[in-house]
């Protein structure tokens, strides 16, 4: 099968593998294998090979903070080079401090292109509710069963329903142009997955979602109205259990939602996260998309430590503090060891 179409063998699970990284100094890093029944989360809906789950970090979010910095995209990127040292894939991270009072978005490659998988399918329920808006509806009784099945569980059939509702790829691009993702393009054909977009876009989107307060008010008609924003915040509330790793490694208030695919070319895998987390009275909306990952529980590693390094960072930012006495420092991370081999 070409690149740029699913693979049928090799596509998202429901049940990914998550990660955790022992506290502290991290001078040993025990791995602990665990075996869970993976669904199949791509187009076609079939079943994948379970994997094993690797560790993920019991530390508190601060311990990967760097001190903080009047350029956060600069602190970002001193943060996270000890993350992506000897890792073979591509990374890009955004995120936004909804309560600052002066809000920026910092970005690590957060121009860089990547593919979406089953992120793009927060983007395809803003389009649905975007329509029904214009049209003075609310949707539909089917249209709200698909929407839960596709953000709840990640169901591929679902979204294979909206993205026709919505138009495909015209009718997405159509709405990003509104809620103002400007380097976001609807997949070919079908193919709803193969979406590109780059971490900057995906805050963008959140931001659309998870701004709340005065900002509502002065919201137009071009935007996502109040209602259509709290249905897709309970939804990305309320995932399946197993399709809660990525940005949940930062805090375990969170609202999410994953992608995962193998591409059919390369046998690498696309492994992202896009959501929102509160820390420290914060409300942070993040995103950390990745590609060719030699493996799956291996790219969910590598995103889980950006996401929390990212936003470790800006909490330090926004607190004007460092990261704290007794604090791991960033480059200490580097002595971890993760296996990022398939």
């Amino acid at each position: 099968m070409p690149d740029g179409q699913f693979n049928k063998a090799h596509v998202e699970s429901r049940r990914p593998p998550r990660v955790i990284l022992r506290t502290r100094a991290l001078a040993a890093c025990a791995t602990a294998a665990v075996m869970a029944s993976l669904i199949a989360c791509s187009s076609t809906g079939t079943i994948d090979r379970a994997q094993p789950t690797v560790a993920r970090s019991d530390a508190p979010v601060d311990a990967l903070a760097g001190p903080p910095s009047t350029d956060l995209s600069a602190a970002l990127a001193r943060s996270l080079e000890p993350v992506v040292t000897g890792v073979h894939a591509e990374l890009a991270v955004a995120v936004l401090d909804l309560d600052s009072a002066d809000p920026q978005i910092g970005s690590y490659h957060g121009e860089a292109l990547f593919i979406t998988a089953s992120i793009s399918k927060v983007d395809i329920l803003a389009a649905l509710l975007l329509r029904a808006q214009d049209q003075g509806r609310d949707l539909t009784a089917a249209e709200r069963r698909a929407a839960e099945a596709m953000i709840k569980e990640s169901d591929n059939d679902a979204a294979d329903l909206l993205w026709r509702a919505i138009g495909k790829g015209e009718g997405l691009d159509a709405a990003n142009e509104r809620l103002g993702l400007s380097s976001t393009h609807g997949g070919p054909g079908v193919h709803w997955g193969l979406t590109r977009t780059t971490a900057k876009d995906q805050i963008r989107l959140l931001q659309s979602i998870f701004h709340r307060g005065a900002a509502n008010a002065a919201r137009t008609r071009e935007e996502l109205d109040t209602r259509s924003t709290a249905y897709i915040r309970e939804l990305m509330g309320d995932v399946a259990e197993g399709q809660d790793w990525g940005v949940s490694a930062a805090s375990p208030r969170c609202s999410l939602k994953n992608g995962w695919l193998q591409r059919s070319a390369t046998g690498r895998w696309v492994i992202n996260s896009i959501g929102q987390v509160t820390l420290h009275g914060h409300r942070y909306v993040v995103s950390a998309l990745s590609s060719g990952n030699a493996s799956k529980r291996g790219g969910i590693a590598l995103i889980e430590r950006a996401v929390r390094t990212a936003i470790g960072t800006t909490s330090a930012r926004a607190r004007h503090d460092p990261a704290g006495a007794g604090a791991l420092r960033p480059l200490e991370l580097a002595q971890v060891a993760v296996d990022f081999t398939p």
